[in-house]
């Protein structure tokens, strides 16, 4: 089940805002985790990295495929989360919460506006089934 406070992407990726109105943590659903199985590599931008919407911020490989990360909002990479590259079952275990993948500092709030809360993106995705 996808958390009433995160939006999400056609892509997957979801974003929270943070209690500051001006910070958004970044990562990949449940359902991506599921479809992509047992994960072997990621890759993840540098804190510092000033990126736009839509733009790649990363890889994500596991034993069926590789998949690029796509940017649901614009902004400055703050923070990445180096635990789950290294801990990569995170990803899987716990997708909504230590599995976060960048903390972004958002240059346009309202970006948030164009993606699906829980309830639409669950609707996506039973349409992917």
């Amino acid at each position: 089940m996808v958390p009433k406070e995160v939006k999400c992407t056609e892509s997957h990726e979801w974003v929270r805002l943070e209690s500051d109105k001006a910070t958004a943590t970044v990562g990949l659903s449940h359902y991506a985790m599921e479809q992509l199985g047992e994960i072997v590599y990621l890759e993840l931008p540098e804190a510092g990295a000033q990126m736009a919407k839509g733009d790649e911020f990363g890889t994500i490989e596991s034993v069926k495929t590789a998949s690029s990360l796509y940017m649901p909002v614009g902004g400055e990479v703050l923070e990445v989360n180096t635990d789950v590259t290294d801990k990569l079952d995170l990803l899987s275990a716990e997708p909504y919460g230590a599995a976060w993948l960048i903390k972004v500092k958002l240059s346009d709030a309202g970006e948030l506006d164009g993606l699906m809360d829980a309830t639409a993106y669950e609707k996506h995705i039973e349409g992917e089934e």
